[in-house]
């Protein structure tokens, strides 16, 4: 699986944005979907997952209420719609794909990483 992630760019704190991953081929929804993000001088860190069949999503707590992922399988895609960005959103942000269908939040459970997008949000 081969992911490219789009979407980013710059926003005014408040603003919103969406981002785009997607996967080439024919085994996406055999993944549960992930985003991470990874800001300067910080390691990277979880901001959602979601199932393979769009049943269930986890969310980091800094992003509940304002983010929310989906996918459409059919179209080999994920998606992260974020809204009431923060300066403090300011990162790069990854898709990833996990070993199972399975949504976890944990880092070494993903397999194949898009190569980032950058969100900057300006206050």
């Amino acid at each position: 699986v081969q992911l490219q992630a789009s979407g980013g760019g710059l926003v005014q704190a408040g603003g919103s944005l969406r981002l785009s991953c997607a996967a080439s081929g024919r085994t996406f929804s055999r993944h549960a979907m992930g985003w991470f993000r990874q800001a300067p001088g910080k390691e990277r860190e979880f901001v959602a997952t979601i199932d393979w069949s769009s049943s269930m999503t986890s969310y980091a707590e800094f992003v509940k209420g304002r983010f929310t992922i989906s996918r459409d399988n059919a179209k080999n895609t994920v998606y992260l719609q974020m809204n009431s960005l923060k300066p403090e959103d300011t990162a790069v942000y990854y898709c990833a794909a996990g070993r199972r269908v399975f949504w976890t939040a944990n880092t070494d459970d993903y397999i194949y990483w898009g190569q980032g997008t950058q969100v900057t949000v300006s206050s």
